[in-house]
């Protein structure tokens, strides 16, 4: 792989050192295929940002060879406790079955997240080359491939790579530089986001206050971190000066109203409007948008960070083919249609939870208190409290690759959702996961039935 700026480069160029840029290096890595990851600064994330990661995101960081990690260093939950007022309306269960081998959630804050992808990027030392403070300044496209001209701390290169994987985030000026428009809703209200290091732990869970009698926001919402972090989130309204909202002893007051009078230190604040947007479209030829660059939505519901892995998970493999010459440039065409439908089904529910939480006319105001003034006593009134339906993989049934043609496989439609983990035992008694056992290419599953063979080089596997 060319490590030389100025000369013919690697075949993937990944613009964007994030969680979802460091994750299609390692992944494309584990496949054989060797990237280099620009980045303009020099150094991970601050502020905690993205702390939620569901178990589908789990289970794929487990593929990255990062899961136990995570785990192992975050905190985790899976119940969901919501009021409104002093009163508790509902608990959710997010995990209600016992024998799985992740959690329902892990927060864990994202610079330790992009910590861990580093050290395991550190481990493909061969095919995969991180290089800070690289300020990519222009794209010239190409049939067969892109040129890059970056800015670099000894002055102007150029990279030529085969493709261009644009993660670098909601202000993407990959995107920009291509003139895509970025589509959808922009939200007015305004957020108090607060992190802080508290004298005591608490309980493994998320709560979240429909109009808290302890504070004048009209919502709060509470999650643990690792290292007695409570991270804080204050529904402020559209008017609010965010300047004033973000003075240390104004965030702690608010904060010793949630937390009690205990010790407390304030690790990072911010305040901030958010809006759900996509592109029409998120490959271009050469050049495929993952994560924030392609899609962003409200960060109630964790879908944003989730969403960027699953993007990866979407297209590591269809790149390593075609960068492998074992499949055609076409192939990522199906990576729009699939991580589409995954980008609107998030946008569609982050933007449902946002018209919960801020109503825009008295009419759906009225809507709102109703529901949760019932909430407590009636099951169905539960049903339709949303403070953020939080992350799941969509299913893509029905699109080209989830149904086999004519003469493949036969049989039905295939369901579309990802293959769900279960604990299995080897021909010797050993136990182990199924995930585990599927690897990362293709795999004919029989569960039961006549003896047969899988197709032309595929492994068949018998739990």
């Amino acid at each position: 792989m060319a490590r030389d700026p100025g000369t013919s480069g690697p075949p993937v160029v990944i613009v964007g050192a994030g969680p979802v840029g460091l994750a299609m290096a390692v992944d494309l890595a584990t496949r054989g295929v060797g990237s280099v990851v620009l980045d303009e600064d020099e150094t991970v994330a601050t502020g905690s940002r993205a702390i939620c990661w569901a178990k589908r995101t789990l289970e794929i960081f487990d593929r990255l060879g990062i899961g136990e990690r995570v785990v192992a260093r975050g905190v985790t939950w899976k119940l969901g406790r919501v009021f409104h007022g002093d009163q508790e309306i509902d608990t959710v269960d997010l995990l209600p079955e016992d024998g799985h081998r992740r959690p329902a959630f892990v927060n864990l804050q994202q610079p330790e997240v992009e910590t861990r992808l580093i050290e395991r990027a550190a481990e493909f030392p061969d095919l995969i080359e991180i290089r800070w403070r690289h300020r990519v300044a222009g794209l010239a496209p190409r049939p067969d491939g892109v040129a890059l001209a970056v800015e670099t701390p000894s002055g102007p290169g150029q990279i030529e790579a085969a493709w261009v994987v644009a993660a670098d985030g909601a202000r993407s000026p990959v995107r920009e530089m291509l003139g895509l428009a970025f589509e959808g809703q922009r939200f007015d209200e305004q957020f108090l986001i607060a992190d802080l290091r508290v004298g005591a732990d608490g309980p493994s869970e998320r709560r979240f206050w429909f109009a808290p009698t302890f504070d004048p926001a009209e919502s709060v919402l509470l999650h643990r971190q690792p290292d007695d972090v409570v991270r804080l989130d204050f529904q402020l309204g559209p008017e609010a000066d965010a300047a004033r909202e973000r003075e240390p002893e104004r965030v702690l007051a608010r904060a010793r109203r949630v937390l009690g009078d205990g010790p407390m230190e304030l690790v990072w604040c911010s305040v901030y409007r958010f809006r759900c947007a996509r592109t029409a479209r998120f490959v271009h030829g050469r050049i495929v948008l993952v994560g924030d660059a392609a899609h962003v939505v409200s960060p109630f519901g964790a879908r944003g960070g989730n969403g960027g892995i699953q993007d990866v998970d979407n297209l590591a493999w269809k790149l390593a083919l075609v960068c492998r010459g074992e499949a055609p440039a076409s192939l990522i065409d199906s990576y729009d249609d699939e991580r589409g439908r995954g980008a609107d089904e998030n946008i569609r529910q982050s933007a449902r939870t946002t018209g919960f939480m801020t109503p825009k006319s008295p009419a759906a105001r009225a809507l709102r208190d109703a529901v949760l003034g019932l909430a407590a006593e009636h099951a169905f009134a539960r049903r339709l409290v949303n403070g953020g339906r939080l992350s799941k993989p969509c299913s893509l049934a029905g699109l080209p690759l989830q149904t086999p043609e004519d003469g493949d496989l036969g049989g039905p439609p295939m369901a579309g959702s990802p293959c769900p983990d279960a604990p299995v035992r080897d021909g010797a008694g050993r136990p182990g996961w199924l995930l585990d056992r599927l690897g990362d290419g293709f795999v004919a599953l029989a569960f039961a039935g006549p003896d047969g063979a899988a197709p032309a080089g595929w492994p068949l596997l018998r739990p």
